[in-house]
């Protein structure tokens, strides 16, 4: 029988959107119908988190914001805070001076442009310190509900070896797939990617034995 990732070359848009939807259906009744990879109680704790998350992992986060928010529990808090305090608390993240630097600026901003709510389209969020596409993507998810492919180094490894993209730049992924999934389903898309890049498709060795994307990936190795 020949696999589907032979055909791959020769498939149309319309066919690839297809596969998309079929490792969709796949993806989504695999995984729990909630997946947070940080713990957060509001849109601006969300916002602070993701800026931190940058070259440092979840767990590293969560860590820390306990006691940062604890200190400072708003925009109006943090901006006033001290910088030198701000990052005796986030040392541990790593580059803790720019992120220390990138979070007061951002309350800044949130309480001088923004009335100190989290703005909720993509044009707006960009514009804060620190936050970028994968970041503001995570929130207008997370937070407002609205389309949105986050692409991390998980999501890029995953849809490319799945063959939905031949993409590398961060930017024309998030494209390339928002034209493939609809977009009520992206952010859940987002997530059970990611997942599934953490449990299963990992970079160095990935488990293609035990899984169930296999017969649908080009990059399989069974």
């Amino acid at each position: 029988m020949v696999k589907i990732w032979m055909l791959l070359l020769t498939m149309k848009q319309a066919d690839i959107r297809d596969l998309a939807d079929d490792i969709f259906s796949l993806l989504d009744s695999s995984y729990p119908d909630t997946i947070e990879f940080l713990r957060y109680r509001s849109s601006f704790e969300l916002l602070i988190s993701v800026i931190l998350s940058a070259q440092t992992t979840d767990r590293q986060v969560m860590e820390v914001t306990p006691a940062l928010f604890s200190r400072y529990p708003g925009p109006e808090e943090l901006s006033e805070a001290r910088l030198d305090d701000i990052m005796d608390i986030i040392r541990s993240t790593g580059f803790y001076k720019v992120k220390a630097d990138n979070i007061k600026k951002t309350a800044g901003m949130l309480v001088q442009d923004f009335n100190s709510k989290v703005p909720d389209t993509i044009e707006k969020l960009i514009l804060l310190p620190g936050v970028g596409r994968k970041s503001a993507n995570v929130i207008l998810g997370a937070v407002f509900g609205k389309p949105a492919v986050i692409v991390d180094t998980h999501f890029a490894r995953v849809v490319k070896r799945l063959g939905l993209t031949e993409q590398k730049d961060p930017d024309k992924i998030e494209y390339e797939i928002a034209q493939l999934i609809a977009g009520e389903k992206q952010y859940r898309f987002s997530m059970t990617v990611n997942l599934h890049g953490r449990e299963v498709c990992h970079a160095r060795k990935p488990l293609c034995g035990s899984c169930f994307l296999s017969r649908l990936c080009r990059s399989a190795v069974l």
